[in-house]
């Protein structure tokens, strides 16, 4: 596709036409594409600015939504809808990725690179649309394309499996959870690991991922379940009590 047609399409899914155009082709192109010119030729900082909006909108919005909630829940909530599952999860129903420019040494990256790009470009167009447009304009992107994943029972979900793994055991007195990686398969570009989550010596979960870091929290969700602190992945509060 054009890169002129990637930036109507890109103004279609963002409902705002933009009067900065050089500003919307930085905000659909991968750093891969632009290397040797100026920081600002690529999502990057555009990226880093999102991020703040993103977090302030979605807390905002939140907290006005759910006033019975506590920091807790919210905290939850909100994680869950900032997240790069979240965020890359959309800009493939949005059709973002198909208007990202990447440059050759990229293409080979497969599912994994595309993950990544659709979450940084999300939030890059999210600091697009606030310098081109202001505040209003990007909450109601945020808003519009959000409001389709929010789920009060996310707030019922640890949004970080290791560290409430950590907070469990901790609080049953006992050792905290070590992970250990235990297979690695598949392509370079596209590889598979595998990790167990440790407790007292005792392996109580296992998981896999595209990363280790996946990995890990697979096998820490895996351990919250074996171990009766969540059931189906909700959080059970009489652990906790």
């Amino acid at each position: 596709m054009p890169v002129s047609d990637k930036l109507a399409r890109i103004e279609e899914i963002c409902g705002h036409t933009f009067s900065d155009r050089v500003l919307l082709r930085s905000a659909i192109t991968h750093p891969s594409a632009v290397e040797g010119q100026p920081v600002d030729a690529s999502y990057e900082r555009l990226e880093f600015l999102g991020d703040s909006i993103l977090g302030s909108v979605v807390a905002l919005s939140l907290y006005r939504a759910y006033p019975s909630f506590d920091e807790g829940k919210l905290t939850r909530l909100k994680v869950s809808l900032v997240s790069g599952m979240t965020l890359s999860e959309v800009g493939r129903e949005l059709g973002i990725d198909e208007c990202i420019i990447f440059g050759s040494s990229e293409m080979g990256t497969g599912a994994r690179g595309m993950h990544s790009a659709l979450e940084n470009v999300y939030e890059a167009l999210v600091g697009a649309l606030y310098l081109d447009g202001g505040w209003d304009v990007a909450e109601a992107f945020i808003t519009r394309t959000l409001k389709p994943h929010l789920a009060d029972e996310r707030a019922e979900h640890p949004t970080n499996p290791k560290s409430y793994l950590q907070e469990c055991v901790q609080r049953d007195r006992m050792e905290a959870p070590a992970y250990k990686l235990v297979d690695s398969s598949g392509p370079a570009h596209e590889p598979t690991f595998t990790a167990v989550a440790i407790v007292d010596g005792i392996r109580r979960g296992r998981g896999s991922g595209s990363s280790k870091k996946e990995a890990e929290a697979a096998a820490a969700l895996d351990a919250l379940e074996r171990m009766g602190y969540t059931h189906n992945g909700v959080i059970l509060k009489r652990k906790l009590g």
